[in-house]
């Protein structure tokens, strides 16, 4: 029988929240600086779990090493953390997703590497701070995803074993900390994906929604 389901953590960008709007208008306003025109949001939107690197180079074609790399990052970052929950919302059926967790007596966690510092007011933005067990980024631990220190972090500050932890994820490096770390992943198919299929990612588990993922969930042990 697997383990029981005490905890589960999600990854932010692209599976709890869709944030691809926001990140992407902030990427076009790096362009709008230098003269280019807008690119549609929906370029952005297979990049938009990579960060700033991946947004910037959808945007400018430029990697950290161009010089002006820093100098386009600060300029994003700041318009994108001014404007962080303008149009980012959760995806459709996350809110009952949630809701389902909760009423199946399991804590729900967050884990991404988006900093601190925008993880903090995105999920306070939209009434998710409160309710989750934990909220670890990338820079509260040594290395990022697919290092396990996130995840195993965000297990202890719940309480729980990281063997009764899932990690639901939109990214392979969501899937690779996750195993990782000695946690069962999902592989959020509603999600950003970028550009290596998902069921190449060697995820235990692929869900198509939000409504499945809850519907697996409840045919799991809770202890």
């Amino acid at each position: 029988m697997s383990a029981p389901v005490h905890c589960v953590l999600f990854d932010l960008d692209g599976t709890l929240v869709d944030t691809a709007p926001d990140l992407g208008h902030a990427a076009n306003h790096v362009r709008a600086t230098l003269g280019l025109p807008p690119l549609p949001l929906a370029d952005y939107r297979p990049v938009a779990s990579a960060g700033a690197r991946g947004l910037l180079h959808k945007a400018l074609g430029i990697t950290p090493e161009h010089p002006e790399f820093d100098a386009h990052r600060r300029l994003f970052l700041d318009r994108y953390r001014a404007h962080l929950a303008d149009d980012s919302r959760p995806f459709d059926g996350i809110a009952e997703l949630l809701a389902g967790i909760e009423a199946q007596q399991r804590r729900w966690g967050v884990m991404t590497n988006k900093p601190a510092w925008l993880t903090g007011p995105l999920l306070d933005a939209l009434d998710l701070a409160a309710r989750a067990c934990c909220a670890v980024s990338a820079d509260e631990v040594p290395r990022a995803k697919p290092a396990p220190d996130g995840l195993l972090h965000a297990a202890a500050l719940a309480g729980v074993a990281a063997s009764n932890c899932v990690y639901v994820g939109d990214d392979l490096r969501d899937i690779d900390a996750a195993h990782a770390a000695g946690m069962r992943s999902i592989a959020a198919a509603w999600g950003y994906i970028g550009d290596t299929p998902v069921d190449r990612w060697g995820a235990d588990r692929v869900v198509e929604s939000p409504d499945a993922l809850l519907h697996w969930l409840a045919g799991q042990p809770r202890g």
